[in-house]
Parts: structure tokens; C-alpha cells; sequence
């Protein structure tokens, strides 16, 4: 896969924390969570953490069924989870429809276990439900998309129901923020970012410039 060749310098992992009580949607804070996988989680980190009504974004792994997965276990699809990012976000500020139409456009959601050159059922595109009000909703916003004909081939996005979220290791937490000069940031997150600022651009948290 490419981004092992980005690797090679960091840091060995750290231990993962499972975080496995959030089957409720809604928190006493009023804020809810959505976990959705659309390939590297490095790039779908990127994206949400500037989407105004985002509140935290981390990524991890989920829908497997190894307990407190390694990178190097996902990574060689030996645990079947998926990258994924968790969102806490305020509903009234951004739904969880919205959330879904961003993601439907920063990843295509067409090609089977695959996005771009990473290979492998840990980049499938998921949508991991955490009740039936959100699995209803992604049901409607996948049967408009497919109304719609967004996308030539047909669309092959899981709707799975949570189980639990992995936190991934803290090398992999704000890559993109951390790391925007290293190659695979530049050539494969960068242009989704900007994409998604363009398309959104009255969604962001603040203005963003063309380009860094």
C-alpha cells in the first residue's frame, strides 16, 4: 500500500483505547456521534475537523472483530475493521444527513473495498449506524444519491450497526494538520480538502485559504 511507504519515520505505535459504550446517539450534552469509514481516515480526519458543527473527530477503527486492533493488524486486513473517524457534533448546528452528503462527495463510495491505491476491506465504505434513526437516514440519503445518478457504476456503501470504536494510535491523529508537507499528504489528502472546501465552502468553520 502506498502510505506504508510514508511510515517508514514515524514512531512505533502506541497502545489503542477501546471505546465501546456509545451505542447511545445522543449524549447528556445534546451532542451526538457519527462513525463513518471512506477509505484512509487520514483524509476523512482532514475534512470533518474543519466542517462547522464538528465538535471532535478521531480516528480509529471499527466493525471488526479483534479487540483493541493494532495499525499492522488493520492495515493487513487480519481484524476486518475499517479505518474510520468517530464525529461528536452538534445537531443543531450540522445533521447527520449533512455529515453523510460530505462524506458521499470527499470519497467515492463506488468502488468495492478500495479508495484510490489502498486496497483492502479495512478501506471499504461504511456507514456505521448507532440507532435506527441514523440507519434510517442513511438508507434515504443513499436511495437519493442512487436517484440522483451521482455516480456512473453503483454505489456499495455498508450500513453496519456500531459495535465499538477503536481509538488508533497517536501518530495517526491530526496527520494531516501534523504532517501537511510529507508526500501522501500532498498528493492524496490535500486535493480531497480542497475539493471539500470548494464544494462547502458555506459549511466551513472559518473561510480557508485557496491553498497553504
Amino acid at each position: 500500500m502506498i502510505r506504508r511507504v510514508f511510515l517508514t519515520m514515524l514512531l512505533l505505535p502506541t497502545l489503542m483505547v477501546a471505546q465501546t459504550n456509545q451505542k447511545a446517539m445522543k449524549a447528556d450534552t445534546g451532542k451526538e456521534v457519527a462513525t463513518i469509514a471512506g477509505g484512509c481516515f487520514w483524509c476523512a480526519e482532514a475534512v470533518f475537523k474543519e466542517l462547522r458543527g464538528v465538535e471532535k473527530v478521531e480516528s480509529g477503527y471499527s466493525g471488526g472483530t479483534v479487540v483493541n486492533p493494532t495499525y499492522e493488524q488493520v492495515s493487513a486486513g487480519k481484524s476486518n475493521h475499517a479505518e474510520v473517524i468517530q464525529i461528536t457534533f452538534d445537531p443543531t448546528v450540522v445533521t447527520f444527513k449533512e455529515l453523510l452528503e460530505v462524506f458521499f462527495v470527499v470519497h467515492d463510495p463506488t468502488t468495492l473495498n478500495r479508495q484510490g491505491a489502498d486496497v483492502g476491506t479495512q478501506y471499504r465504505s461504511s456507514v456505521f449506524y448507532h440507532s435506527p434513526e441514523q440507519k434510517k437516514i442513511a438508507e434515504e440519503v443513499l436511495k437519493e444519491i442512487t436517484a440522483q445518478k451521482i455516480y456512473k457504476d453503483p454505489i456499495v456503501t455498508k450500513l453496519e450497526p456500531f459495535k465499538a470504536f477503536y481509538v488508533a494510535e497517536e501518530y495517526h491523529q491530526d496527520y494531516f494538520a501534523r504532517n501537511p508537507d510529507k508526500g501522501y499528504c500532498r498528493i492524496v489528502i490535500e486535493p480531497k480538502v480542497m475539493k471539500f472546501r470548494k464544494q462547502f465552502v458555506t459549511k466551513l468553520k472559518k473561510q480557508q485559504p485557496d491553498s497553504r
